[in-house]
């Protein structure tokens, strides 16, 4: 008897290695590529209006304060996911009397489905400080205008999303005047994230 299970075992298991050898055809790379975009335009920087949870954010009312600003969607599978990990080691750095006086925008340019708490639940995920922020799809636009942020739809038939955005992933950093003052690679590490909040701390 277990010498008629062991054949039957050594015979599937090559008829298997058989099937894998010659007929299997593993799923072929999907074409498409979720990357970050290049940035629509050089930066200027400048204050915008958006809505979050708590209520009208305006960007003047953030002066004093050394303001990093992310465009982004809840949503995407990897870019924003990454940033925002590295975003937040730099926070975490950063002393409490440092840390009070840095804030972090998280502007959705998916409106459709990013509503102000789902972007609360997903912002408050990475740190505490980083604040998620949404608007109008002309709201947006004007704010990303200024920032030099691309975006595009992108349709997914074949996903349960439905739809990816492309986007660039640059962090801007907004001295506490309110001026544009340094613009941050994708990935950038934390500890330059750091260093670039505290450059700017003291241009109050």
């Amino acid at each position: 008897m277990k010498r008629t299970l062991l054949a039957l075992a050594v015979l599937t298991l090559t008829a298997l290695l058989v099937w894998l050898l010659w007929f299997w055809e593993p799923a072929a790379t999907p074409a498409y590529q979720h990357r970050p975009l290049a940035l629509a335009a050089a930066p200027a920087g400048g204050d915008f209006r958006l809505d979050s949870a708590a209520g009208t954010l305006d960007l003047q009312d953030l002066r004093g304060k050394v303001v990093l600003i992310y465009f982004g969607y809840t949503w995407c599978p990897d870019i924003c996911p990454t940033n925002l990990a590295f975003i937040a080691a730099g926070l975490k750095t950063l002393t409490p009397a440092e840390l009070a006086r840095v804030q972090v925008l998280f502007i959705s340019v998916d409106p459709q489905r990013d509503d102000s708490p789902r972007l609360t639940e997903y912002a408050a995920y990475f740190h505490p400080n980083i604040r998620g922020v949404t608007g109008s799809t002309e709201q947006i636009a004007a704010a990303a205008r200024r920032y030099g942020a691309a975006y595009r739809r992108v349709p997914q038939p074949d996903s349960a999303m439905g739809y990816l955005i492309d986007h660039s992933a640059y962090t801007y950093v907004v001295d506490p005047r309110g001026r544009l003052v340094q613009t941050l690679d994708h990935a950038t590490p934390a500890p330059v994230i750091t260093a670039a909040i505290r450059k700017h701390l003291g241009d109050g």
